[in-house]
């Protein structure tokens, strides 16, 4: 029997291969670089048309967040445009972790992912497009450390400073696919929502965070080994240069909103975390944040408010963190919006689970809650 062949020497690719007997493998996750971060896997199986294959990652009790792998099904595409996902089973007990997936392709190859992936290449082209649209301003903010463009998008003529940042965590692929689909609302010229938006908002918009840990296929750092969602009280040039950047944007523009887009490896539900627990918390400031969150309840059965992370309590917020810095610094309704990389427990589907397609559907959604809390703002 022909074996199956494994590589990951691509954009944002990571697997190591232990071994391989005909239609099975052992394999492990590389760390992030300079960090113990390892969860975010994506790498191609060959050789394997109308055969099942069997896959076996090992170690995973030491993985980032063990809570991430009971209940979870791999994400797999035949395309790289349609992903659904493959059965998936994990035993806590076998070495030290194991996600044993199982998947009979139709093709010669198949792809394998913690989510949906969103190379590089995909991201230039969904700044190009946007920047080419009218009323659209396209900003290099800064070089990372690997060389890379860091993009600010900026549109709209209101006075409301309005920042969507996503994929500090770059393995956290859900935050760019939402940007993708914020991006197609907001330069649709037709589109109501955009419109409303653009009339009474100045958009910020930075759709990758982290470009090379993205393109190095880390779970959540930059390429120094960086936890960029842990630099915003204090960044540097020499380990964040690209939150320094667009905290020094911040300073210039101000900010009456933002929200901070992420995926959760634990919790099957979307959800938003708030800025409880800042210095100057009150209770008129929080009920910011909190009226948004029932407008987004209300508009779509793909959000929901009882699962999530808890309240921070008086005085505790850790401000490193960029939803409660920005909240403190500029007086901002400051928001983390969290996707799963499981499907959702309340309103599952079971070929896709969470998607590309439901991520993009939803930022419609949150720009449309967005556009109802500016226009009920003062009611």
């Amino acid at each position: 029997m022909t074996s199956i062949f494994i590589d990951d020497a691509f954009d944002s690719g990571n697997i190591e291969t232990l071994s391989i007997d005909g239609n099975s493998a052992k394999l492990t996750i590389r760390k992030d670089h300079n960090s113990d971060f390892a969860q975010w896997f994506h790498f191609r199986v060959t050789g394997c048309a109308g055969e099942e294959i069997e896959l076996t990652i090992i170690g995973l009790n030491d993985s980032a967040y063990p809570g991430g792998w009971p209940g979870y099904d791999a994400c797999v595409s035949e395309d790289r445009e349609y992903w659904a996902r493959a059965a998936s089973t994990f035993d806590k007990s076998a070495d030290n972790g194991t996600l044993t997936i199982r998947y009979t392709p139709a093709s010669n190859t198949a792809w394998f992912a913690y989510f949906a992936p969103y190379s590089m290449e995909r991201h230039h082209d969904l700044v190009a497009e946007a920047a080419t649209c009218e009323g659209v301003e396209l900003t290099r903010l800064a070089q990372t450390l690997d060389g890379q463009p860091l993009d600010l998008l900026e549109m709209g003529e209101g006075d409301k400073q309005v920042w969507l940042y996503a994929r500090q965590h770059p393995g956290e692929t859900q935050a760019e696919w939402w940007m993708e689909g914020a991006l197609e609302c907001l330069t649709d010229p037709a589109d109501p929502v955009a419109r409303g938006l653009r009339k009474r908002c100045r958009l910020h918009i930075v759709p990758n965070c982290n470009p090379d840990g993205s393109r190095r296929g880390h779970l959540r750092t930059n390429a120094a080994g960086t936890n960029l969602n842990r630099e915003w009280s204090d960044p540097s040039a020499d380990k964040s240069p690209e939150v320094l950047s667009i905290r020094n944007k911040m300073d210039e523009t101000g900010v009456d909103y933002a929200m901070d887009v992420h995926g959760d490896e634990a919790i099957p539900a979307v959800f938003l975390a708030g800025y409880e627990g800042i210095p100057s918390w009150t209770d008129e400031h929080g009920e910011q944040f909190y009226r948004y969150q029932r407008i987004l309840d209300r508009r779509t059965p793909d959000f929901q408010t009882k699962l999530g992370y808890p309240k921070t309590p008086s005085g505790k917020a850790n401000l490193t963190i960029s939803t409660n810095l920005v909240a403190e610094r500029y007086g901002a309704c400051a928001m983390t919006l969290e996707m799963p990389y499981k499907d959702l427990a309340d309103f599952p589907e079971p070929e896709q689970g969470w998607s590309p397609e439901r991520c993009k559907l939803l930022a419609r959604e949150c720009l449309g809650a967005l556009l109802e809390w500016l226009e009920t703002e003062q009611a």
